[in-house]
């Protein structure tokens, strides 16, 4: 393993541990030229995937790209990376074994649908308006009015249970502005 320090190719393994998941083993190196200290992860690969884009161009599968467009859609959410990197090798472990080299671009995006649905709501609409390509706000509504089982929180009444349509919202009142002084 080369050196990311200095580039030396003498690199030492100092522990060898597998992640939690078991999913990979992490290995501690250090550079005896540098002195340098870093982290490798090493994965079992069962194929070489390649991505059918829907422009019929071919591009090697890159597990980091694919966890790059989640963390942008959970930037700022409360999820715990180990989630997310059990949804990713989850997606990667199924993409490998359905026996095929080549993979739709289109079959990644909804496997990664399917598991934002799961993880974060949030994150399920931003990746999908990026993924569908919204243009209008009803665009949205339609994504939002398919997740199936998700209460609105305005329709909720103090009590948890939802508010009847002619009642209107439980919460706070709402904001009114104050005279201003001349």
């Amino acid at each position: 393993m080369r050196c990311p320090y200095c580039g030396s190719l003498e690199t030492q393994v100092k522990d060898s541990r597998p992640t939690d998941d078991a999913s990979a083993i992490r290995r501690r190196r250090v550079c005896p030229d540098c002195g340098g200290r870093f982290t490798t992860f090493e994965r079992v690969q069962l194929r070489e995937l390649t991505v059918l884009k829907k422009s019929g161009r071919r591009a090697p599968f890159e597990r980091e790209k694919l966890m790059r467009s989640l963390e942008i859609a959970l930037r700022k959410r409360p999820v715990e990376p180990e989630r997310v990197e059990r949804m990713v090798n989850g997606i990667v472990r199924q993409l490998e074994s359905q026996g095929e080299n080549e993979i739709q671009s289109e079959q990644i995006g909804e496997l990664v649908m399917e598991g934002l649905r799961a993880l974060d709501s949030v994150a399920y609409v931003r990746f999908a308006s990026v993924y569908r390509n919204f243009r209008e706000a009803r665009d949205f509504n339609a994504l939002i009015d398919e997740l199936d089982g998700a209460v609105d929180a305005d329709d909720v009444a103090i009590d948890g249970r939802p508010a009847p349509a002619d009642e209107p919202h439980a919460g706070p009142p709402p904001k009114t502005r104050s005279p201003s002084r001349a």
